[in-house]
């Protein structure tokens, strides 16, 4: 059996060190999407179907049965792998299955990325600095220090590029339309991590609804929010294994 981690924005594969060690693992597999803590490939156009695309090749070299995991945009991977080669898993958990139902209206911060122009200038403020200045950015959002620095090491202009066109690609009604596939994500049991406090998922009732016609358990972490991960990592683990040792 082998888990694989996939992370999102604006993060790095730090993201996971808390959970994977509450987790006691040793069959853990972390993958960073291109631009993400990993260089932007020449061609790679950080498109929502290319990051797609490039997920099923990495899992196509990876020992399986695989339980897949995805935070955020990775978590957004995740449910379109399965909505597409849902054979490349076991199973699958997402903490954004929400993105995929019709009603789902994106973010602020996210609709000034699909902004030309006010994009540009909201990462440059966010990402523009030294070290320090995104490690104080990501410690405000809730990441602890040490992991916030080690992700800002890694926000860089390659990041930049890939913000900017991964959520223009996604921008609606593109990803309701990605959604008109949720019933396909059937085809493997799936589990739904819903946080509470997470501002980014849209309203609970469209996340309930989305992980229904995904086939997906919910798991409610009542009072964590978008960082559940490093949050309470003990939480986190435990929703994970009761579902993994329930397949």
């Amino acid at each position: 059996m082998t888990v694989v981690f996939v992370h999102g924005n604006p993060e790095t594969s730090a993201i996971w060190g808390p959970l994977v060690a509450a987790l006691g693992r040793d069959d853990v597999v972390l993958l960073s999407p291109p631009g993400f803590g990993a260089p932007l490939p020449e061609g790679f156009g950080a498109t929502y179907l290319e990051y797609r695309d490039w997920l099923e090749g990495e899992l196509e070299k990876i020992d399986g049965p695989i339980d897949l995991v995805g935070h955020d945009w990775g978590g957004g991977h995740v449910v379109n792998v399965v909505m597409h080669r849902p054979e490349l898993v076991r199973s699958w958990v997402s903490d954004v299955v929400g993105l995929f139902d019709p009603d789902y209206v994106w973010h602020d911060m996210a609709q000034v990325w699909q902004t030309p122009g006010a994009g540009e200038e909201m990462l440059q403020n966010m990402m523009g600095g030294g070290v320090q200045s995104r490690t104080e950015l990501m410690v405000s959002l809730g990441i602890p220090a040490d992991i916030g620095a080690a992700i800002a090491e890694h926000q860089n202009d390659d990041m930049v590029t890939a913000i900017l066109a991964l959520y223009r690609s996604a921008a609606q009604p593109a990803m309701a339309e990605a959604g008109r596939d949720l019933e396909r994500a059937q085809a493997r049991p799936g589990l739904a991590l819903l946080a509470t406090d997470d501002p980014y998922i849209g309203a609970s009732d469209t996340r309930h609804r989305a992980a229904e016609r995904a086939g997906a358990r919910t798991a409610v972490l009542e009072g964590l929010g978008h960082w559940w991960m490093v949050e309470d990592p003990q939480r986190g683990a435990a929703a994970l294994t009761e579902f993994w040792d329930s397949l």
